[in-house]
């Protein structure tokens, strides 16, 4: 008896494209929710957009808030979550990178209320995944939480964002190609459950970056348009697998323990990019079209360029296992003579 069940949240809306933040009182007005929202945004976005935004609910009459954070930490989700209770609100928008949007989705689905998200970078998939990321002390936490009922992703935004921040974007979706051969790894030896179709559209992802890395270029909103296009897949196939394994194998065990070790040193993308190099080679793939790829973005392909010495990349590769458990091509850990050898012949050190 076939007894195989399957839950996929997906967002309703996803609007993309240039000049659509103008849109998104139109694309949060068609989800019906009820209630007035909390914006959390940090000051940069908060100029950028946030502001633009605020005076569209208010030409709307729709009443709302406003919480400006600097740092993403889970005192700060907390401060959110207590904001949107003081002013009951129905549902929160994040607007900005990495940190606004995280800290709203995972106060919103703590609360169990909506989430709208409003990237003004394109630096990670985490702009329409079901998880959040929050740094604590010398590590970063990734925590499961409800993905976005919408996302509006203006081009003309993302395209002037730094560039270095859409690098770490791209970088982060060629990574997709590690961490699904490590998923179909992880199914072969571990019997880990694995989904054909999440597999095959994050790889298609990364494949769309790879193909077009050469006319991917600062400053060009078509360039924001395939960069964010490749985002918004990548989320959808972690929401399709009801997991991160469609986007996050050894590679992002590998910038983790960087996190550890190296707090700051650079951004999570550029750090998965470079460890993908290594995984890759592991894999005994094309490790060589990766690094390729991320170098003609102008993305880091080394250690210097990560801003770390030989010995912490050698440390977080032969450590990397301990993060968490998730079978990947780690295994139960390298030695520091495979690493070494790894990584020097890698040119990643």
């Amino acid at each position: 008896m076939f007894e195989k069940t399957t839950w996929i949240r997906l967002p309703r809306n996803v609007v993309v494209g240039h000049g659509v933040l103008s849109e998104t009182v139109d694309a949060i007005s068609e989800l019906h929710l009820h209630g007035d929202p909390l914006l959390v945004t940090s000051p940069t976005p908060n100029e950028v957009a946030g502001q633009r935004v605020v005076e569209q609910f208010e030409d709307a009459e729709i009443d709302v808030k406003t919480v400006v954070i600097e740092e993403a930490s889970f005192a700060v989700v907390q401060r959110v979550m207590e904001a949107a209770r003081e002013v009951d609100a129905g549902y929160l928008v994040g607007v900005g990178g990495g940190k606004a949007i995280d800290i709203a989705k995972m106060a919103s689905d703590e609360l169990g209320r909506g989430f709208v998200s409003i990237p003004t970078a394109a630096s990670h998939d985490g702009i329409v995944s079901g998880r959040g990321s929050v740094p604590e002390k010398d590590t970063r936490h990734s925590v499961a939480a409800e993905p976005p009922l919408a996302v509006v992703a203006d081009t003309e935004i993302l395209a002037d964002a730094p560039w270095r921040l859409t690098t770490a974007g791209c970088a982060d979706i060629i990574s997709n190609y590690t961490a699904v051969k490590d998923w179909r790894l992880a199914n072969r030896l571990q019997n880990v459950e694995f989904s054909e179709y999440a597999a095959a559209l994050s790889e298609m992802t990364a494949e769309m970056l790879v193909d077009n890395a050469g006319s991917i270029r600062p400053g060009l909103e078509e360039s924001a348009w395939v960069v964010t296009k490749a985002l918004v897949s990548s989320g959808v196939a972690m929401s399709i697998a009801d997991s991160s394994r469609p986007a996050s194998g050894a590679e992002h065990l590998f910038s983790h323990k960087l996190d550890r070790i190296a707090p700051g040193a650079a951004l999570h993308g550029h750090q998965v990019g470079v460890g993908s190099i290594v995984m890759e080679y592991l894999h005994g793939g094309d490790w060589r079209g990766i690094r390729d790829a991320l170098a003609t973005l102008g993305a880091p392909t080394t250690a210097d360029e990560l801003g770390v010495d030989a010995e912490t990349v050698v440390e977080a590769l032969t450590t990397a296992h301990e993060i968490r458990d998730r079978y990947t091509i780690l295994g139960n850990g390298m030695n520091e003579a495979a690493a070494v050898e790894a990584a020097e012949r890698t040119g990643v050190i």
